[in-house]
């Protein structure tokens, strides 16, 4: 049976890979920090059918900050495959407190790698880059030659990581690669992404429990897909003869703009644009009131647009294509938070 130790288990893609090596038979270690309030809602069910049905499912308490944790956890596992899905992961907040995000998203991966080099060379690694790190865009679609372009610090530390990756396969020979991954969002994203703050809000609004929601830049470009894929993805790079690095994305751009008023369609919420630009624009009900507004203090600076996957690579070498859409994408988040939001208001 492999082995596979997965830093950031609790996350919205550490919990759909870990559910994913479960059904291909792999015994799975996920890395935990220790806080003062529990942060395993998205891996609760696993947890309980490791007690219940004794399911290859174990944690371990680490910081990927700290080397000497890393280590421990290299030591006891001796996996065959590492997945890092540990990471200070939002633009905003990487503008507000950069050293935090360098270290947590760039520096942490140096540790991770050194440790596999030191203690299980053999094993295979998995790190995220980013589709961010294309920044001004230099072509569209974006492959694995496009250049790189970090705007924030946020794609600058994944930049980091990424380079260091192709460092240590190059240099150490170790099998490590690096997913240049798009947005990928699902049921399970926080509200702290457009996407999740869009269908949370709305839901809430459906179901009477808020009335106003607030936006900021909302016709940016991006690729969506879901994460459910993209964790396949992961593992189908670990499964090669080779190691190297994938773009991996739908193919297709949307704006926020698009996600919000299909998201309204469908939970049944008639909206309406104002009409006018920027902080100015609202989206109005058919009463005339605005339940969405744009708000100058959510734009991000330096904010880039223009993301879009080529994917070619992936789709030949791995045998990888996306099986949900953006529309998909949208129904899935959108029925999720209308069901929390349906039973929050007692309906």
């Amino acid at each position: 049976m492999k082995k596979a130790l997965i830093f950031g288990v609790t996350g919205q893609d550490g919990s759909y890979l870990a559910e994913f090596l479960l059904e291909k038979g792999y015994e799975v270690y996920g890395v935990v920090r220790k806080s003062s309030s529990s942060n395993t809602a998205r891996i609760d069910h696993l947890i309980k059918k490791a007690e219940e049905e004794k399911i290859p499912f174990k944690l371990l308490w680490g910081d990927i900050t700290d080397a000497s944790s890393i280590n421990r956890a290299m030591i006891k596992v001796m996996p065959d495959e590492v997945y890092n899905l540990a990471a200070q992961s939002h633009v905003g907040i990487s503008q507000e407190n950069p050293e935090n995000t360098i270290e947590l998203t760039g520096l942490a991966v140096v540790k991770i790698l050194e440790a596999i080099r030191n203690i299980c060379p053999k094993a295979r690694f998995f790190n995220p880059a980013s589709g961010d790190c294309f920044g001004e865009v230099k072509e569209i679609p974006q492959s694995e030659t496009t250049p790189f372009n970090p705007k924030n610090p946020y794609s600058a530390a994944k930049e980091l990581a990424h380079r260091m990756v192709g460092i240590y396969r190059e240099s150490f020979g170790i099998f490590a690669c690096s997913g240049i991954m798009y947005n990928h969002e699902s049921e399970r994203r926080g509200s702290i992404s457009v996407t999740g703050k869009i269908s949370k809000g709305l839901a809430r609004i459906r179901y009477g429990l808020q009335k106003t929601l607030y936006l900021g830049n909302i016709d940016t470009g991006r690729d969506w897909g879901h994460a459910k894929d993209c964790v396949e993805a992961m593992w189908l790079m670990l499964q090669q003869d080779r190691a190297d690095d994938y773009v991996i994305g739908i193919g297709e751009k949307h704006s926020p703009r698009e996600f919000l008023e299909k998201a309204a369609e469908h939970m049944g919420l008639k909206i309406k644009s104002n009409g006018k630009k920027g902080e100015e624009e609202k989206y109005l009900d058919e009463n005339g009131e605005a339940i969405v507004e744009i708000k100058k203090e959510f734009f991000r600076p330096n904010e880039t647009s223009d993301f879009l996957a080529n994917y070619e690579k992936a789709r030949k070498v791995l045998g990888w294509k996306p099986k949900v859409g953006f529309d998909g994408l949208i129904k899935m988040m959108a029925d999720k938070e209308m069901e929390l939001a349906r039973k929050e208001a007692g309906k």
